[in-house]
Parts: structure tokens; sequence; C-alpha cells
């Protein structure tokens, strides 16, 4: 896939464009027509039915649909643990893309479950009725939402983990894309959080970053421009604040890199590596 056709969907997909704009910039890119455009649509959007590294029946894992109280009405989630726990587990929130609570988040959910967390993936999209299937509308969707009360809907959620009678009082947070960046808001806002893992996230203001007291593990795309243009002011801030921070840089990746359900996007390399530092470092902080 040609890399100018991953970043104007990349622009389509963070509100940069309108869709009629896109498909015309998507047709001069594929070839001229519009047939050849829609052809390309399949490959740049996520396709679920790969969703699954883990399966959702899967014997070693107890998963429930749960809800919890947020600042203006109860927040549904997706919640996964070993099903052999012996005992309390730190506990890890998955904060979903704009695309909502979808298959691929599950999944990751379960992921970190059967690394032996207790693992939370929220829907954000709660306060406007949940997650539809069609992912142009939960990206509609997402820009609706109400950023403070969103934020204050994500601390609530590791309130919930810190205080479930099934875990221990060690909470961390994984985002991807949108939700890395409502995962550095965590750090920012939440006294109770223990580890924060940021993939492609937009950066929070300088001046609030002082406020951060979690170690941080900031997961980067070599070739996403859009977000890594905010890079040097966080970590000048973060050094000035004495942060505990450790970033990676995948070059040569894209923005959603982590993605295995885009195969326009997915970079199996540089998704396992960041995984494995990111389970690697969850480990460190949460256990004990």
């Amino acid at each position: 896939m040609r890399q100018e056709i991953i970043r104007l969907y990349d622009d389509y997909t963070h509100e940069r464009l309108d869709r009629r704009v896109f498909m015309d910039r998507l047709a001069m890119l594929a070839g001229g027509t519009a047939a050849a455009a829609a052809a390309l649509l399949p490959v740049l959007r996520n396709n679920y039915a790969k969703a699954a590294i883990v399966a959702e029946d899967d014997a070693r894992l107890t998963i429930e649909e749960i809800s919890f109280p947020g600042p203006s009405g109860e927040v549904r989630g997706y919640l996964a643990r070993p099903a052999d726990a012996g005992g309390e587990l730190p506990a890890v929130l998955v904060i979903h893309e704009n695309r909502g609570l979808n298959p691929h988040i599950e999944d990751v959910a379960r992921r970190a479950a059967l690394e032996g967390f207790i693992a939370l993936a929220p829907d954000f999209l709660s306060p406007l009725g949940g997650t539809p299937e069609d992912e142009d509308q939960a990206r509609e969707m997402i820009s609706q939402l109400d950023q403070q009360q969103t934020i204050q809907n994500a601390l609530a959620a590791v309130d919930f983990l810190e205080s479930h009678d099934a875990t221990t009082d060690k909470v961390g947070v994984i985002g991807f894309c949108w939700g890395g960046a409502l995962a550095n808001q965590v750090a920012v806002n939440s006294p109770n959080v223990d580890a924060v893992v940021p993939f492609y996230g937009r950066q929070p203001a300088s001046e609030d970053v002082a406020k951060i007291k979690a170690p941080l593990l900031l997961q980067y795309a070599g070739l996403d421009d859009r977000i890594n243009e905010g890079i040097p002011d966080y970590e000048q801030a973060l050094k000035d604040a004495g942060v505990d921070y450790t970033i990676h840089m995948y070059e040569g990746a894209n923005h959603a890199f982590h993605n295995d359900t885009n195969a326009a996007r997915y970079d199996q390399e540089a998704a396992e590596l960041a995984w494995s530092r990111t389970i690697d470092f969850l480990e460190q902080h949460l256990a004990g």
C-alpha cells in the first residue's frame, strides 16, 4: 500500500477530511476512477473477522459484560480474567481507538488477561448509546463526546478496577490512537494509576505533564508525522518534571501498527515487539 494512500486515510479517519474529499483524492491516487477507490476501501478498513487471536470462548478465561458508574451514567465494559486465578491479580484498563469498543479491542483485553491481568475494555461511547457496528458512525460519535466527561469516565474505570474484589490495588492503562491520547490524560489526572502505556497517542498539554506520577511507556510509529510532531515538547516536559518514562520509536511503522485487523497499517514485527515490551513494563510496575 502506497504511503500517500495510508496518510490520506489517516487524515480522513481523524476528521481532517470529509468523505467526499477523501474519496475524490483516493480516486486520484488509485488511478483516477471511483471504482478503483472503492476497491481499496476494504483493505484500508479494519476487518474484524480477523480479530480473534484469543478466541471469545477460550477456556482459560472468564469473560463478562459489566457496567460501572461514570460521572453522568453507567459505562459498559468488557471484562476478561484468567479462569484459574488463585488470588487477587493486578488490573489493566484497555482503551479503544476512535472506532469504539469493537472485536479487536475485546481481543486485546483477552490477550492481556492471558498474561495474568484483570483486563477491562470500557465502551467510552456508552453516553451516546454504545459503539455501533459501523466504524464510520463510531468515529462520528467519538467526535461528539464531551472530552472532560470522557476523562472522568476513564478515571472512574481506574477506580472501579482498583476497588474490584478480584484485583490488587495496582492498575495499569494501555491506550491505542484516540485511546492513547486518553491514556495520557489518565496519567495526568489519576492519582490511582500505577503504569501507563499510550500507543501513538496525542500528547497532553506541556503545562499538565508535571501532574504525572505514574511511569510511562510511550510507543510511537516512525511514519506517524501527525502524532510525532508533539513528541519533542512532551519529552522536554517529562524531563523537566522528572517523570519516569521510556520511549520507543518503531521506524518504518505506520500509525495503528498494532491493529492486526488493518491490513494496510499492521506491522507484525513492530506490534509483537511493542506488545512484549508492554507486558514486561506492566509486570514490572504492577507486581507485588
